[in-house]
């Protein structure tokens, strides 16, 4: 089914706000919530609006929480997050960190115990379209701690996402938006949902035998993940994990994965450069276009095929969905509806978003 980003956008944030959620916090939330969407990752979109809605319930995530300046210099922001919403927690903590980026000419922004921080791409776009570079290293301190070493059995890593932005005059930035791991475990719940196996070689079953189906993922009847996701590219993907941990995890003060966590803790440090203050900015600015140009002219390697840049995509797809709607399952729409009706939305809000 198709389903229209705006009237969805309003559900979403009236669905927060029935939990208790301010009206400014639930907007940022929905908004980008199907950013996401909009954006092509479906695993960081509204899919996780009635996880968000329980983890509020079970006071794994807090509503209305402003963030804590634990530590501060001109160019640095060491911030608790309080454990709020990790979209209002970024919003809040990023926006610090591009006001002091311009000042200064490079900020750094360190970021603990938040909740879950949604597309990391999201942070990097943010960055670049006050024009500059922008850089995040996200972990969890251990609740979302689903990925295994190169060479081990057993799970000691997050998912681990890096994000990086480049301004483009004129233009859509270049965001670059990874897992260190071989997926998001979002897209193996977006693969569930829809009924559908993931690639081969990412993911394994319980008992660490390598499967395609995400049911295998789960455990059947509790919906607990009994599973683990493997690294991205074997051993290098793996040593990049291990590194985000250190610098989204220990450098933060939140902490590296360890077990025994109950709250999904997220830790992101973010980098910050204005090209403007590095004595480049002009060259830098022609060389990226130039760049930019040179790449996409390789010859594709298929007939009728062409080579893409980092966020090329995700603008097609923004374009594509907004003119004809969002691919939406069954079972997540129905699980949408049944969130917004269990914290009280308008029938009205609903319909009005209904396909």
């Amino acid at each position: 089914m198709k389903i229209q980003a705006l009237p969805l956008e309003k559900m979403i944030s009236a669905t927060f706000v029935g939990a208790g959620c301010g009206q400014e916090e639930s907007d940022v939330l929905a908004d980008h919530l199907v950013k996401a969407n909009l954006a092509g990752h479906d695993s960081h979109g509204v899919i996780r609006t009635p996880i968000y809605i329980q983890w509020m319930r079970d006071e794994k995530v807090f509503g209305n929480q402003s963030i804590e300046k634990v530590f501060e210099t001109d160019t640095t922001t060491l911030i608790d997050g309080q454990m709020g919403f990790g979209q209002w927690i970024g919003k809040q903590a990023l926006t610090i960190g591009i006001e002091k980026c311009q000042q200064q000419g490079v900020a750094i922004t360190a970021i603990r115990n938040t909740g879950h921080m949604g597309r990391i791409g999201h942070w990097s776009e943010m960055g670049a379209e006050a024009g500059l570079v922008a850089i995040h290293f996200v972990n969890t301190s251990g609740l979302g701690m689903h990925c295994l070493p190169a060479g081990g059995r057993e799970k000691r890593l997050s998912v681990n996402p890096i994000s990086i932005g480049v301004p483009r005059e004129g233009k859509q930035p270049l965001s670059f938006d990874i897992a260190a791991a071989g997926t998001a475990e979002g897209k193996i719940k977006v693969a569930r949902n829809k009924g559908v196996h993931v690639p081969a070689g990412l993911i394994t079953d319980r008992d660490g035998n390598p499967t395609t189906d995400p049911q295998d993922f789960y455990d059947r009847e509790s919906g607990g993940i009994v599973g683990a996701i493997l690294p991205l590219a074997g051993h290098k993907g793996y040593a990049l994990s291990f590194m985000i941990e250190l610098l989204a995890g220990a450098l933060t003060g939140g902490g590296a994965s360890s077990p025994g966590k109950t709250k999904l803790e997220q830790g992101m440090l973010s980098i910050l450069i204005d090209p403007a203050k590095v004595g480049t900015q002009e060259y830098f600015a022609q060389e990226v276009e130039r760049y930019t140009e040179f790449v996409k002219t390789s010859a594709p390697s298929e007939a009728g095929g062409e080579v893409l840049v980092p966020g090329e995509i995700e603008a097609r797809n923004r374009a594509q969905r907004l003119a004809e709607g969002l691919d939406m399952d069954e079972t997540t729409w129905g699980q949408l509806v049944g969130a917004a009706e269990d914290t009280g939305v308008d029938p009205s809000v609903i319909e009005a978003a209904t396909p």
